[in-house]
């Protein structure tokens, strides 16, 4: 989508209004349009300090608590999002790109992390694995879904898990399987219901996806 500055306010303002009943108080969601904000302005690092700073806050307690502590859904969050990109840049020649990267980490504690192999370090290193959805089309490209993947080290140690606010639903994936775990959520319409799954620079990541899933209609791999 390309539109004015002017524009760009307005549509974000219509898409916070469909996010703003996830949250119970005034206080945080306020907050998020703010951080929504701060995340499309030119702030070079946008990290809690920074976008504190760029919304006039002094400190960047409000940030993080509206990240790490405030009650909203943020799977609910992603399926919102996901009906605002099906509506304004799904098209028949879209494509869904799957892939996954490495967070390097230090310390123990961040959820899923261990020493293991990191493609965006491209060796093994202390890091998180993700696994994430985006959709590509004519109109634009958007992250649609993610999926956090963790080593059974982790699964094994259930006090571990919820130290780290780990969901005991939770469930270890081999990492041939990661994006099958992830796949189950990959269930966007697009369009006439046809488009591409594509899987970065790593193909065996479409082992295991629910490709008839993907999308409805005529799939097309």
């Amino acid at each position: 989508m390309h539109l004015p500055t002017n524009a760009w306010e307005q549509e974000l303002r219509s898409l916070h209004t469909r996010l703003a009943p996830l949250f119970y108080h005034p206080g945080p969601q306020q907050r998020s349009l703010a951080y929504l904000r701060g995340l499309l302005s030119d702030v070079e690092r946008k990290n809690g300090w920074q976008l504190a700073e760029w919304i006039g806050e002094r400190t960047p307690d409000g940030i993080q608590h509206l990240l790490e502590r405030a009650r909203w859904d943020v799977d609910v969050a992603r399926d919102i999002l996901r009906d605002y990109v099906t509506e304004h840049l799904g098209d028949e020649h879209g494509v869904l790109i799957v892939d996954e990267t490495g967070f390097i980490k230090k310390g123990a504690h961040s959820a899923g992390v261990q020493r293991q192999y990191s493609g965006t370090a491209g060796r093994v290193e202390n890091s998180q694995i993700g696994v994430f959805l985006c959709y590509a089309g004519q109109g634009g490209h958007a992250f649609i879904d993610r999926a956090l993947y963790l080593p059974k080290p982790w699964t094994d140690d259930r006090p571990r898990c919820d130290a780290a606010g780990i969901p005991d639903s939770a469930t270890f994936a081999t990492t041939a399987t990661r994006p099958a775990d992830a796949g189950t959520r990959i269930t966007l319409p697009l369009g006439d219901g046809r488009c591409r799954l594509w899987s970065g620079s790593s193909p065996a990541l479409l082992a295991g996806v629910p490709i008839s899933t993907v999308c409805a209609g005529d799939p097309q791999k």
